[in-house]
């Protein structure tokens, strides 16, 4: 089992090297053709960081230069409603706040605040302040997750996906109790 595991490990690191040698200096475009296929398809290493670039600017801009043009609207979509419920949230802080103000001051509150203790008001304003926040910090999340996914989108849209490496479930056949069994095979050709 060493010895297997062993030649593996040896197979993987000299398959690697030639890989290494060629990548001494970075090219804008590399012209790569598919040994199945013999299709050339273009590797742009630039990609992702435009990608991530563009989506920083203006969020969704990275995807449409992705050409992944169904994903603006649910970039917009959530970053909209998150920006949605800061706003509702700001909003009703204020209003159970300037009630509080009024309450301690003497004055008259008037609306649907009107009937509410201080402790309720209190509580209230702590209720839609948190909900603010955390309104807040999710649409931060959302742009920082839109960047993420331009940049991860264009590194995989230049992955090569051909025959020579690919998984496929495979039906053995023991040769001990002449049993069945299910298994993968990953093949991957030089």
């Amino acid at each position: 089992m060493k010895n297997k595991l062993f030649i593996f490990i040896l197979l993987l690191v000299f398959s690697s090297v030639p890989l290494l040698a060629q990548n001494d200096e970075l090219k804008t475009n590399i012209v790569v053709k598919d040994s199945v296929d013999m299709k050339p398809y273009t590797i742009d290493p630039l990609a992702p960081s435009k990608a991530a670039f563009y989506s920083a600017v203006l969020p969704g801009l990275g995807q449409v230069y992705n050409k992944k043009y169904w994903k603006v609207p649910i970039v917009y979509g959530a970053m909209g409603l998150s920006l949605y419920y800061y706003n509702f949230n700001n909003k009703k802080y204020h209003e159970y706040r300037d009630a509080y103000r009024d309450k301690l001051a003497g004055r008259e509150v008037t609306g649907q605040l009107s009937s509410l203790t201080e402790d309720r008001l209190i509580s209230g304003q702590t209720f839609h302040q948190r909900n603010r926040d955390l309104s807040m910090l999710i649409t931060v999340g959302l742009y920082v997750l839109n960047i993420v996914e331009a940049n991860v989108n264009a590194h995989l849209g230049q992955f090569n996906v051909n025959e020579n490496l690919s998984l496929y479930p495979k039906l053995d056949r023991n040769e001990i109790d002449n049993n069945y069994h299910m298994g993968l095979a990953l093949n991957y050709q030089f």
